[in-house]
This record gives C-alpha cells, sequence and structure tokens, in this order.
C-alpha cells in the first residue's frame, strides 16, 4: 500500500506539532505541504526527518509560498518547476514508487476580484492554470499523482452553496472551465470523487473569518488528488480530516490523504 497526504500547513513551523500527530494518526508515506513559509535555512529538517521522513524535497522562498515534499522511501528526478516566469515556489515534483511522478501543486489563491482587468492575481492564477494545462498535456501519458491546493472548487458540491459562490473566487465559472480544462487535458482523475459521489458535498476548506465553521459548514473543496488512468483502479480508500480544522491555532484547510494499493 502507498499512502499519500496532501495539506496546505499555512507554516510549517507554526503547524509542526500537527504535522506529528498526523503522522502519527495516519502513517502516511508520503506528505505533499504547501504554503510551508519558510526558506531553506528555516525549514525545521531535524524534526520532520525524526518523524520518520528522511527523504526531503523543498521549493522554498522566504516569506510565504514554499511546497515539499517528505518521504519514508527514496525518491528520485527531483524538480522544481518555474510558473509563468516566475520563481515562486508553487510546484515541484519527484518520481516514487513504480515510476510514479509526483507532482505536488500550489496555485495561486487569486485575490478577491474576480476580473483579470483590474486585478493582476486573478490573471496570474488563469494563466497559471493554462500553463499546467499545457505542462500535462504534453505528460498525459505517463503515469503520475498531482495533488496540493489547487485554490479552485470545480463542482457544485465542493461548495457549501454553488449560486452564492458563482462569483466568488475559487468558484467563478472561469476558474471553473480552466481546471477542468486541465483535468480533461491531462487525462485526469480525481481520487477524492472516486470515493465520494459528485452529489456529496466535500469541503476541504474553511475561512477564518467564519469563527463558526463548524455550525455552518461554509466550506470549500480546495485541496485535490488526481492521478492518470493507470492509477485510478488502485485506489482503495481517501480520508479527509476535517478534524483538523479544530485544532489549535490551525490550518484553515484540512489534511487531504489517498491509500493507493502499489
Amino acid at each position: 500500500m502507498l499512502k499519500i497526504a496532501t495539506w496546505n500547513v499555512n507554516s510549517i513551523r507554526i503547524r509542526i506539532e500537527h504535522l506529528a500527530q498526523l503522522v502519527k494518526e495516519e502513517n502516511p508515506d508520503i506528505l505533499c505541504l504547501q504554503e510551508v513559509k519558510a526558506k531553506e535555512d528555516d525549514f525545521p529538517f531535524a524534526a520532520i526527518r525524526s518523524l520518520g521522513f528522511p527523504h526531503i524535497a523543498l521549493y522554498s522562498i522566504p516569506g510565504y509560498n514554499g511546497v515539499a515534499i517528505l518521504s519514508k522511501e527514496p525518491f528520485r528526478h527531483e524538480e522544481k518547476h518555474r510558473r509563468v516566469a516566475r520563481d515562486d515556489a508553487r510546484h515541484i515534483s519527484v518520481v516514487v514508487r513504480n515510476d510514479i511522478e509526483l507532482h505536488n501543486i500550489y496555485i495561486p489563491a487569486g485575490g478577491n476580484i474576480p476580473d483579470i482587468n483590474t486585478n493582476p492575481s486573478f490573471q496570474h492564477k488563469l494563466q497559471f492554470v493554462d500553463e499546467l494545462s499545457c505542462f500535462f498535456e504534453q505528460r498525459k501519458e505517463t503515469k503520475k499523482i498531482i495533488c496540493g491546493d489547487f485554490n479552485i472548487a470545480p463542482l457544485e458540491n465542493d461548495v457549501w452553496n454553488h449560486q452564492s459562490m458563482l462569483k466568488i473566487i475559487s468558484h467563478t465559472p472561469i476558474e471553473i472551465e480552466k481546471l477542468l480544462s486541465l483535468y480533461k487535458r491531462g487525462k485526469f482523475y480525481d481520487i477524492t470523487r472516486r470515493i465520494y459521489p459528485d452529489s456529496q458535498k466535500v469541503y476541504s476548506w474553511w475561512s477564518y473569518r467564519n469563527p463558526n465553521w463548524q455550525t455552518n459548514n461554509k466550506g470549500r473543496r480546495l485541496d485535490h488528488i488526481w492521478c492518470s488512468r493507470d492509477i485510478i483502479n488502485l485506489v482503495e480508500n481517501v480520508t479527509i480530516r476535517n478534524d483538523f480544522r479544530s485544532l489549535e491555532r490551525p490550518s484553515d484547510h484540512v489534511p487531504v490523504i489517498a491509500t493507493l494499493n502499489i
């Protein structure tokens, strides 16, 4: 079995105890982290190795962003991918067991106004997804898993209220169109929706602005694990650890964990 977890930790140094709890309770083989917010000099390599992950691939910059792949077993072909001509630490990949390409991706949030003419951050987000589409179309026959914080909830039941969210960044029609284009051009399969049907509400993120997040449950499914056709039938289970949103000083995202018969 191969167990892969993806989680936007929103600062690895603040959330290191939460990471230790996740490892103890779920025992993943590979952890893909986003928004580690630590440059290489500040990254807690020793603490992570003490949790049983001697193999670490890190793409980081000072202050924000940053992605990391933590693994119990060796990997190869580590690659840092610049996107939209920016060195902003949002995409890293390695080759893991059974020659599977594993991509850890942090798509930009896109700001607050869904207008490319007035919001450069939104334009950057759409360009980022377009570039990923071209990249993975060229790799569409490659055995691969991609995961991370995609910052887009593409399906109606990936958000608490479809109609209310259509004008809110993360669920606007153009973002959905772009992400589904990436999905189709890369010939991907949605591992989470393999276990949870499209008719079921499923979330992985709840805003810090909503102190009553459990009662209101106004969530979004922003964190995804996708795979190529030759892997989807190997999916055994998906776990979404909603309880991590209730921890002291939590990330606004929760871990999503896929177990595959590999």
